[in-house]
């Protein structure tokens, strides 16, 4: 899917890590919540509250799971589910395009 129909996007962007991470909160009719953002290049650690799943959409990553010893590469068309009260590490290596959906 490329486009998000019937949403409602919040103005005021989400921006982290110096402006190198910014996202916009998406609300759907159902009430599901979205963002969808960019991550320039640079090693980056977020914390969840609830289940996460990212999906890449263009761009390529290192992943590191909090119970996860190995990096993993992540490109444009993977994703990837992150545990509640838990968190990651990323190390972008290409600017990422990505949405990150809220459980």
């Amino acid at each position: 899917m490329n486009n998000y129909e019937n949403v409602t996007v919040e103005k005021l962007a989400n921006i982290y890590f110096n402006g190198n991470v910014i996202s916009r909160n998406i609300t759907f009719q159902d009430g599901s919540k979205k963002t969808l953002g960019v991550m320039l290049p640079g090693e980056y650690e977020f914390s969840t509250q609830s289940k996460e799943i990212m999906e890449i959409i263009s761009g390529e990553l290192d992943l590191k799971l909090l119970d996860s010893p190995e990096w993993k590469i992540i490109r444009g068309g993977m994703n990837f589910d992150v545990r509640k009260n838990s968190s990651f590490k990323v190390k972008v290596k290409k600017l990422v395009n990505y949405t990150c959906s809220y459980f």
